[in-house]
Parts: C-alpha cells; sequence; structure tokens
C-alpha cells in the first residue's frame, strides 16, 4: 500500500453513489488488510451511503482482530444484514471462544450457508466439544473440503487420531491440508511410522503436490524418527522438486540433522544455506549448546550479521542450559523490550538449574504471561518439590480465565502424586475433562500414575482403557501402578498384552519381581529380555544385583558384574552402589574394590558400605571408610552410624561404640531409631555387661519390641545370667507376636 493511501482518510473521490461506495470499500479492504482498523472506521463513519460489503467488512475486521465488542456495535445497528454479516459476527464468537454467544447466533440466523456451518464447528472444537462438533458436522446436508478439514484438524488437537484417521479416509476431496494436518497429528503424539506412512502415500499416489508445507511435515517426521539418513534422502527430494533454496524447507531439514545427531552434515548444510533466517540461526546455536559445544554456539552468535531478539534468546537459553545464568542474564538485560518467549526463556532458566525464587520474581515482574509461562513456573516448582504451590499457581492460571496447557496439567497431576493430594487430583481431572483434554496422552499417563499412587489401581485402570491413543509410557505406568500395590499378577497380565516394549516395561516388572522376593523368576525374565535383543540400562542391574546378593549366588553375580563392565555402566553411581551391596552380602571384601572403582559417589555409598562392614564386622574398615567420609564432606545420617555400630558389636569394640553413639547424638543431633538401641544393647550384650544394657532399654524414649528383648535375651544365654534373663523372657511373651524383622537383627551372630 502506498503511503498516500495509508495517510488518506476520508474518501474524495468524484460523487456517485454507487462508485463512491465501491471505492470506499476498496480503501477500507485495504486498510483491513494492513492491520489499519481505525484507520478504516474513520473512513467507514465518512460515508454517507454503506452497502452490506461495507458492513461485512468492519465486521469482519473487527472479528479477525479479537475487537468484539466493536463488531457487535455495528452488527446490532446494521440494518442490511445477510448471511455473510451473520457468519462474520458467528466467527468472531467462535473464535474468541465466547460459544454460548455462538450458538444463540447460529439459532437465530435466518440463512446459514457452509461458512456459517463451518464457523460453529470451529468453535465447538475451540472448546473441545467434540460431541456437538460431530453431531453439526452429520447434520450438514453439504460439505466441502475446509469442513472436513476443520473435523480432522479438531480430533487431532483433542489426541483422537484414529478418529481424525476414519474420517480422513471418508473424504470425498482432499488437499495439502488435509493430509499436513493428518500426518501432524501424528507427529504430535509420536506416531512417527503412521506419519511417514501418509507421507509415502502422497509421494506414491500423486494426490496432491509436495508443497512446502506437505515437505515441512515429512522432515518434521523423519526427525522424529531419528533416522538421519530418512533426513538426507529428503534432501535429494527437496533438490528433485525445486525446494531447495526455500528458506523454511532448508530450515526443516537442518533442524532434522541437528536434532538426529548429524552435527557435522549440519554444519556442512548451514554453510552451503544460501539463505537463512532467524530460525536457520537459533537451529544451530541450540545445537551446539546441546551437544556441549557451547564455544561454536557463541563464535556462531557473535558472526549473526543481525541479531535479533530470537536469536539473543537462542542464545539466552543456550547460557542458562549449560548453568551459566549471570550470562542470560546479561543478554536478557540488554534487550529493550523483550518478547514472551524471551522472558520465558529466562523463567524457564531459572527453573531448570533450581533457582526458583529468581524464577518467582521474574514471573510477578512479566509484563505478559501466556501459556508456556504459567508451565514453566508450574512445572519448575514441582521439581523443586514446592508441589503445593505448583498446585496454587494452577488455580490461579484457571482464575485467570486461561485454560491450562497440558504440560500445566500434567506438571499439576505430579504435583498432587508428589504430595499426596488426591482430592485436588481428582478436580483436575474433572477440570481436564470440562475442557476436552481426556484424550490427550500425556494428561491420561499423568492420571494412571496419579491414581496408581493414591492405591485405587480400579480408576487408574479406568484411566487407562477410556484412552483413546496410548504410548508406552502409558502400558509402563500402569504395569508400575500394579507392581507398587501388590498386583503382580495384573502387571503381568498387562506386561504380556503389550504391543512393544522397551527397557523401562522390562525393568518395571524386574522390580516387581524382586519386590515381592521372586528372585529366580526375576532373573528368568532378565534372561528373557536378553533373548529379545534389548540392551539392559543402568537401572536394570541394581535389581539383578540385588536378587544376586540375596541368594548368596556368587556365580551368578561375577558374571551379571562382567556384563556390566562389557556395557560400560562399572561407573555409574546406582550400579557402582548395587555392586558394593551384592559383594558385602556375599561377606567378600570386593566390595571395597567395587568402592574405590566409583568414579561419583553420594551418601547412599558410604552408608552401603559402612552397613557391609557392620554386617561381617570389618570394624577397622568402618571407622577408616567413616572418617574419609567426613573428611570429603558428606554428613553422617542415622543409617551411617547405625552400620558403625553393628561394626563395633561385631569387633566388641564398646568404647568406639559408644563414643560414637555420643556423638549422634551430641554433635550431629540425630535422633537414635529403636535400630540404633538395638545395636547398642548387642554391642553391651555380647560385652557381658548386661546391667548397662538393661538400663538401655528402661531409659530409652522409645517402647522397647521383641528384636530389642531377644537381643538382650541372647546376651543372657550367652553370659548365663539366668534371673536377668527369665525377667527378659516374661517381658518377651507380654509382647508375643511382635517380632520384628528390623536390619539390626544382622548384629545378633
Amino acid at each position: 500500500m502506498s503511503r498516500s493511501l495509508f495517510n488518506r482518510t476520508f474518501c474524495t473521490f468524484p460523487w456517485n453513489p454507487r462508485t463512491h461506495i465501491f471505492q470506499c470499500n476498496k480503501r477500507i479492504q485495504e486498510l483491513l488488510k494492513f492491520g489499519q482498523l481505525d484507520h478504516a472506521r474513520k473512513v467507514f463513519d465518512s460515508m454517507p451511503q454503506r452497502d452490506s460489503v461495507t458492513w461485512n467488512s468492519m465486521i469482519s475486521g473487527y472479528s479477525k482482530s479479537n475487537r468484539i465488542k466493536d463488531a457487535e456495535v455495528l452488527f446490532n445497528v446494521c440494518q442490511d444484514k445477510n448471511v455473510t454479516t451473520w457468519t462474520a459476527m458467528l466467527s468472531g464468537y467462535a473464535k474468541n471462544g465466547r460459544i454460548w454467544e455462538a450458538i444463540r447466533l447460529f439459532e437465530a440466523m435466518p440463512e446459514r450457508n457452509i461458512v456459517s456451518y463451518n464457523a460453529m464447528i470451529s468453535g465447538y472444537w475451540g472448546i473441545g466439544d467434540f460431541v456437538n462438533a460431530r453431531r453439526l458436522f452429520d447434520v450438514m446436508s453439504e460439505k466441502n473440503v475446509s469442513t472436513w478439514n476443520s473435523m480432522i484438524t479438531g480430533y487431532c488437537r483433542c489426541g483422537r487420531v484414529y478418529e481424525a484417521h476414519a474420517l480422513f479416509d471418508e473424504m470425498p476431496e482432499r488437499n495439502s491440508v488435509s493430509w499436513v494436518v493428518m500426518i501432524s497429528g501424528y507427529v504430535e503424539i509420536g506416531q512417527f511410522e503412521e506419519a511417514w506412512a501418509l507421507f509415502l502415500e502422497i509421494h506414491r499416489w500423486r494426490e496432491v503436490k509436495l508443497d512446502q508445507a506437505v515437505i515441512v511435515v515429512a522432515l518434521s517426521t523423519a526427525t522424529g524418527l531419528d533416522d538421519v539418513e530418512l533426513v538426507k534422502s529428503l534432501m535429494a527430494l527437496v533438490m528433485k522438486i525445486g525446494y531447495d533454496k526455500d528458506v523454511v524447507v532448508g530450515t526443516a531439514t537442518l533442524n532434522g540433522l541437528t536434532r538426529n545427531g548429524s552435527l557435522d552434515s549440519a554444519i556442512k548444510f548451514f554453510e552451503g544455506m544460501q539463505e537463512r533466517n532467524d530460525y536457520a540461526y537459533t537451529t544451530m546455536i541450540t545445537a551446539f549448546s546441546e551437544c556441549g559445544r557451547l564455544e561454536d554456539a557463541i563464535a556462531l552468535y557473535r558472526q549473526v550479521p543481525d541479531v535479533t531478539v530470537d536469536i539473543r534468546t537462542a542464545m539466552m537459553s543456550s547460557y542458562a542450559q549449560n548453568g551459566m545464568l549471570n550470562e542470560a542474564r546479561i543478554l536478557f538485560d540488554e534487550i529493550r523490550n523483550p518478547n514472551v518467549v524471551t522472558w520465558n526463556a529466562m523463567l524457564t532458566g531459572y527453573a531448570q538449574n533450581g533457582m526458583v525464587e529468581e524464577a518467582k520474581n521474574l514471573f510477578a515482574r512479566m509484563p505478559v504471561r501466556n501459556i508456556v509461562s504459567w508451565g514453566a513456573m508450574i512445572s519448575g516448582l514441582v521439581q523443586s518439590g514446592q508441589n503445593r504451590e505448583a498446585l496454587e499457581v494452577l488455580v490461579q492460571l484457571h482464575r485467570s480465565g486461561t485454560s491450562p496447557s497440558c504440560s500445566s496439567f500434567t506438571s499439576a497431576l505430579l504435583a498432587c502424586s508428589n504430595c499426596g493430594d488426591y482430592e485436588v487430583g481428582r478436580q483436575i481431572h474433572s477440570l481436564v475433562f470440562k475442557l476436552g483434554y481426556q484424550y490427550n496422552t500425556y494428561i491420561g499417563n499423568g492420571l494412571i500414575s496419579m491414581y496408581a499412587k493414591s492405591k485405587n489401581m480400579e480408576v487408574s485402570s479406568l484411566a487407562f482403557s477410556s484412552m483413546s491413543e496410548r504410548d508406552i509410557v502409558s502400558w509402563n505406568s500402569l504395569i508400575i501402578g500394579f507392581s507398587e500395590n501388590d498386583m503382580l499378577d495384573c502387571a503381568l497380565k498387562t506386561f504380556l498384552k503389550m504391543p512393544k516394549h522397551n527397557t523401562v516395561s522390562w525393568n518395571s516388572m524386574l522390580a516387581a519381581y524382586v519386590q515381592a522376593g521372586e528372585g529366580e523368576f526375576a532373573c528368568q525374565l532378565f534372561l528373557d529380555m536378553l533373548g529379545q535383543d534389548v540392551k539392559p540400562s543402568e537401572l536394570t542391574f541394581p535389581y539383578l544385583l540385588s536378587v544376586s546378593g540375596s541368594l548368596c549366588a556368587v556365580k551368578l553375580g561375577k558374571q551379571i558384574h562382567a556384563l556390566i563392565f562389557k556395557l560400560g555402566w562399572a561407573s555409574h553411581l546406582f550400579v557402582g552402589n548395587g555392586l558394593i551391596n551384592m559383594y558385602f552380602k556375599f561377606g567378600s571384601k570386593d566390595g571395597f574394590l567395587a568402592f574405590e572403582s566409583m568414579e561419583e559417589r553420594d551418601l547412599v555409598t558410604w552408608n552401603t558400605v559402612l552397613t557391609g562392614c557392620g554386617q561381617n564386622g570389618f570394624v577397622e574398615d568402618a571407622i577408616q571408610i567413616f572418617q574419609k567420609m567426613e573428611g570429603e564432606g558428606f554428613v553422617p545420617d542415622q543409617v551411617s552410624f547405625l552400620g558403625l555400630l553393628c561394626a563395633c558389636g561385631r569387633a566388641g569394640l564398646v568404647a568406639e561404640g559408644l563414643a560414637y553413639f555420643s556423638s549422634m547424638i551430641q554433635y550431629y543431633l540425630i535422633a537414635p531409631t529403636i535400630y540404633h538401641y538395638t545395636a547398642l544393647v548387642d554391642l553391651l550384650g555380647r560385652a557381658g555387661r548386661l546391667s548397662e544394657a538393661e538400663s538401655i532399654i528402661e531409659k530409652m524414649p522409645l517402647e522397647p519390641d521383641a528384636v530389642i528383648l531377644e537381643v538382650l535375651l541372647a546376651a543372657c544365654r550367652i553370659h548365663n545370667n539366668i534371673k536377668l534373663g527369665q525377667k527378659i523372657a516374661g517381658r518377651l511373651l507380654q509382647i508375643g507376636g511382635k517380632v520384628s524383622t528390623a536390619c539390626t537383627s544382622s548384629c545378633v551372630g
């Protein structure tokens, strides 16, 4: 549009009613095309006469720009309404989620056309009301390709992709949009094989032209399949049909190469791009960062000829991803008018690095929030263990009038599971259903886990059964739920019904059988896993090592250790802890070798060694390990001291044991449990200091259980103290049936 046309506000054409109206309508439409609503309104107000086109143009312009009240005012005073006028107003209501106004208007329309039906269908889909959308679709006497596309788009957005596909197969006519929507629907739920099969149909039957949108969604599919060779094959096709210079296709290709780990190919492709847009630069900066090549990301950032907000935001996210929050914040502060994406990047950076207070402060200062902002804040709070606050933020989001996203609901359901507030979880489930998200796979998985945590496997199973689309996480969540609720048979039946297993599935079943004491079956399950060419993960081996230790199967344990070494998991923290535990259960000092070979240690590592020393009477080693633990900055806990006390008891080091017990209370401010008192009584009893042991039981602030009395009784037998033995036996008979399986019984031997 020329500057002179933009600056002109009033009509100045020679007077002729029809010509005048025609020229003014033309100007109004041009102004609306460039978003100049207020200028268009001035032209509208200056017109002495208007026709239906004039009214319809302005009402439609206001509706498309979300200025519904302005559209309503014109609609109400318009005396020359036709079907286009009604449809323009209807579309405005539907687009802005004002479904009840749209319904009332639709029912009042004196005449309807395909466009009005399509607008109403889109309105229903906007609020997730698939029932009324389908009802309206079914009663339409005439449908066009846009009608069908609206329906399959709605089904895909609600996660009901198989229903969308059934409708897609019935379409009498399809266009490029139909195929792109259908393929994208499968991509969104991670069903990349089905998405690729659809693309092959296009390519094979040539039903529609391979345009930019089709190629881009095909590249997204290949990216999801994690097949870099497929991406490269598409690159050849792109060149063949003449899209190799298209910057959008080029950027999608670049994204496919980077996401599939072919960074060198991506660099070469990027360097050969004749035109680069912001997304091309952000893709490469992000790829460098995710591959740990932050210096390369910085170097590329400095080479960008025109650093836009989007590119600066990508660099800021890269800094945050690598824990360099100060550098990220400097970039953020340099942006004069950061957009909501930039604010979200900084917010996510704080949340992902555990800086929740900083995230809260930033969130409070945000001038504009979108659904991503709320989701990042809720997720950050859940990750930091502030589950109640996360649920409060969800309530604020709902009260703001904005519908929570699927990720917000998923995080909120996890918060309910973490804090045990299952009543709030049920309320969230109701809201999910009301908003039409109940068919979303991620939310469905969250519901399965949440109800399983609440020990309501009936509802958890119902949530699973009601899902229109299930992924492998859905099956695994149900298996874990059955396992954690001691429903081993149901877990096995579910496992056998699974269309496909992954490592998590096998690990879940291994864990279930190990916890149920079915060690031999767990071993057989592991052999079946290997027989199906499923590679074990670092979480597989702790279960197997636990079984080997419990069964005292030394040969099996060493075979598993050899496999661990072969697969490169020997230095992993969880695996190392499992090896230590297994060897000490064998009574072998190889546990110390496993400990020394670990590159990383946590408190569990140190406690596992101390417990092993206690079980086997390696008292000198226990003392050395404890001193080394303190020297490396680890603070001992109740388990640490229990291992020490047991070791001292086995070796008869009474003075040392009493000193450690006193240190635990006075220096570390750790309150002794019944297990610690039992270990102390065992220590004194073994040394023949029976009166002191009895005094410990009488003075301790806890009620004695059967185990501690049995420990003292055994000491009385050893030292032939019949009188005290009879007294303790009497007390033991009084609490008969309360025999504990406390781990401290291993100190008695």
